[in-house]
């Protein structure tokens, strides 16, 4: 059987915000609609499923981000997830400049969870706290080619 990625889905909060702070970051949106129906039912295994989705992609084209606002039934605000904590950890990109993504982030009100890491002089690494709480990693390559 062969298997493929196909994208990463994200219940948030403020559609428009959370795809504001993506595109900054330099992903690009590939689409938007508004779902519901039996269908959406059935798929999700949630009665009365209608949202507003947005499908975003990376600018190689690899990685793409389902973001989706949930209209019915009524979104659960959670308490945001620790890095220790079972289940969806974090959505991490590769940067050519990590000041310049932190910087980015920071126009959203997004900041690092603790600061920026060098690991073993290959990479520099740090978590960010995005909109809807969501984990964001970004990691420079210190040492290119």
């Amino acid at each position: 059987m062969a298997i493929k990625l196909e994208n990463v889905a994200i219940a948030v909060r403020d559609l428009e915000a959370t795809i504001s702070f993506f595109t900054d970051l330099g992903l690009t949106v590939l689409g938007r609609d508004t779902v519901s129906g039996e269908w959406t039912d059935t798929a999700v295994g949630l009665d009365g499923n209608h949202a507003k989705i947005a499908m975003l992609q990376t600018p190689d084209g690899q990685g793409r981000l389902e973001l989706f606002e949930y209209l019915h039934p009524e979104a659960i605000e959670t308490e945001p997830t620790l890095p220790n904590e079972i289940g969806m950890h974090r959505v991490a990109f590769s940067v050519d400049n990590i000041e310049e993504a932190l910087a980015t982030a920071a126009r959203h009100g997004c900041h690092p969870l603790r600061g920026v890491g060098t690991y073993e002089d290959i990479y520099k690494l740090t978590y960010v706290r995005g909109p809807s709480g969501i984990i964001v990693m970004f990691a420079e390559e210190l040492k290119k080619g």
